[in-house]
């Protein structure tokens, strides 16, 4: 990880997830991942009253997940800037519910699909060694960990959920008659 990045968030508090559960909170901290913001930017972004915003940034500064920055003073007032404490957020070992929570996120971002965008959701199963899922789980951190923010171009947020977990399949057992042979 590069030094100017903080280490991530461990997520562990019921007030974070709390935080973190509110549809409008997901939102605010999606629009964070791009750069900081004031309040005034936050509301134009969200299409939100600032006064609403400022409501769900207190609790998510409260939960630990954004702070104040920068504030600056413009026109005989006070701009506050806020940011992420760290881009990328964890699980904490003892939190079993991450991947479901992970899940809802997602299902809450997701938008149908507008003719001639692209949309492709679908339940895929690799069956793989410990050391190919290792390997795999590596590679997607390393792709997932580059940097992805807005950047002026024409470019429209898609979400991506990758989830590498140990399925529940039962497996059968070999078949001792090999096909096409008479039992």
């Amino acid at each position: 990880m590069p030094d100017d990045q903080p280490e991530p968030l461990v997520l562990r508090s019921p007030e974070q997830f709390k935080a973190l559960g509110h549809p409008v909170r997901h939102r605010i901290v999606n629009v964070l991942r791009q750069r900081s913001a004031t309040l005034r930017q936050l509301s134009t972004a969200l299409g939100l009253a600032k006064g609403t915003v400022g409501y769900h940034v207190r609790v998510l500064c409260e939960a630990g997940l954004i702070h104040l920055t920068e504030t600056r003073q413009v026109r005989g007032g006070t701009e506050q800037y806020f940011a992420l404490v760290s881009h990328e957020f964890t699980f904490h070992e003892d939190v079993h519910n991450g991947p479901q929570f992970l899940i809802n996120a997602a299902l809450g971002e997701m938008l149908p699909a507008r003719p001639g965008q692209a949309e492709h959701t679908a339940l895929r199963h690799l069956w793989l060694s410990r050391e190919e899922a290792h390997a795999l789980a590596a590679r997607l951190g390393e792709q997932e960990a580059e940097p992805h923010t807005a950047d002026g171009t024409r470019r429209e947020p898609y979400g991506l959920l990758v989830s590498l977990f140990p399925a529940d399949i039962p497996t059968l057992e070999r078949d001792t008659i090999a096909p096409g042979e008479a039992t």
